[in-house]
């Protein structure tokens, strides 16, 4: 299968080395030409064009990989579709709902796959970490933190939710297995007008289970934290860690004589192969493609994670307000 990468900059140049890696870089299409310079140099043989336009019409290209700016997802992956590729398009699928159910139904009239970026879902800690939720490890998920702070990359056509966050409402998503209810965001613009720097969202799932997501790019150290804690124990998935990176905790509080006791757990650090996310995500992929397979996270799953956003937005303009969350696919099923 030959693929295209559409966007060879801060992000793209990793799906460039990927694709490269696994034997199915064929084209590198970029507006800057010290990026392409950059790819003739480190992957001699590699087309590189200028415009994705000459790709797209190229039949001999099969699948399209995008890693332009987020503005730009909808309309490229909308002509690739067009011009009958499989379809990979990094976060956000679009930033509008309607667009991304028009990409929905593209793809599905084209009968070709399209695929959205959430590269935390292809990362072997939480991989193992959903396993052991399926196999009721931690109980019945009661609470989920989220943090995802860095000094940088400020960003000046997205805020620092849409830029950081989709990763971890996928894997909310996904741990929870449903859509939220209703969300409220709150945060603060320091940098640039109207692009807030900082963000806090809280979602309310069935059962009163809740979640946080806070993210900003003005942060003095990097952190990527998950935190789930559940009826019996808790995990909790560090990837800024160098090694265990996933460690289960007991949850050792007991009622005794009427006062709650709490020990401090010692953690267990959680064994799993490891595989390098993007390599796992790009491979599933062009196995989808290959084969006709739904996506992990495919179109409609990026959909969810979109609507969520968007009531976080709508929740971070109106200054905390609570908002619900509408859309398809309330229950959501992982196997």
């Amino acid at each position: 299968m030959k693929v295209a990468v559409l966007g060879s900059g801060y992000w793209g140049r990793n799906l460039v080395r990927v694709f490269h890696e696994l034997g199915t870089l064929t084209a590198v299409a970029d507006a800057s030409g010290d990026a392409l310079a950059e790819v003739t140099r480190k992957y001699p043989g590699t087309r590189v064009e200028s415009s994705a336009a000459p790709l797209l019409a190229d039949q001999a290209i099969e699948g399209v990989a995008i890693a332009t700016p987020a503005e730009t997802h909808f309309a490229l992956a909308k002509a690739a579709l067009e011009a009958g590729k499989h379809v990979f398009v990094e976060k956000p699928l679009a930033l509008r709902v309607h667009e991304a159910e028009s990409l929905i139904a593209l793809g599905q009239r084209a009968g070709r796959t399209l695929m959205v970026g959430h590269l935390l879902r292809y990362h072997p800690a939480v991989r193992r970490l959903k396993e052991l939720c399926l196999q009721g490890e931690l109980g019945k998920i009661e609470y989920v933190y989220s943090n995802r702070l860095n000094l940088g990359k400020v960003r000046r056509e997205e805020n620092a939710l849409w830029s950081f966050a989709p990763h971890d409402v996928s894997v909310l998503l996904q741990l929870f297995e449903s859509m939220p209810l209703q969300v409220s965001a709150v945060g603060g613009t320091y940098l640039q007008p109207n692009i807030a720097d900082v963000s806090l969202s809280n979602l309310l799932f069935d059962a009163g289970a809740r979640a946080h997501i806070f993210v900003s790019w003005l942060h003095p150290f990097k952190e990527q934290k998950l935190v789930v804690v559940g009826e019996k124990k808790m995990a909790v998935f560090d990837d800024v860690a160098l090694a265990d990176k996933l460690t289960l905790y007991d949850k050792s509080i007991e009622l005794v004589g009427g006062r709650f006791m709490a020990r401090r757990p010692e953690g267990v650090p959680v064994s799993y192969e490891w595989s390098e996310p993007l390599r796992n995500e790009c491979d599933h992929f062009l196995e989808c493609a290959r084969t006709g397979a739904t996506p992990e996270t495919d179109g409609r799953e990026g959909l969810r994670v979109l609507l969520v956003l968007q009531a976080c937005q709508k929740s971070l303009q109106l200054n905390g307000e609570p908002v619900e969350v509408g859309g398809v696919n309330q229950e959501i099923v992982y196997g």
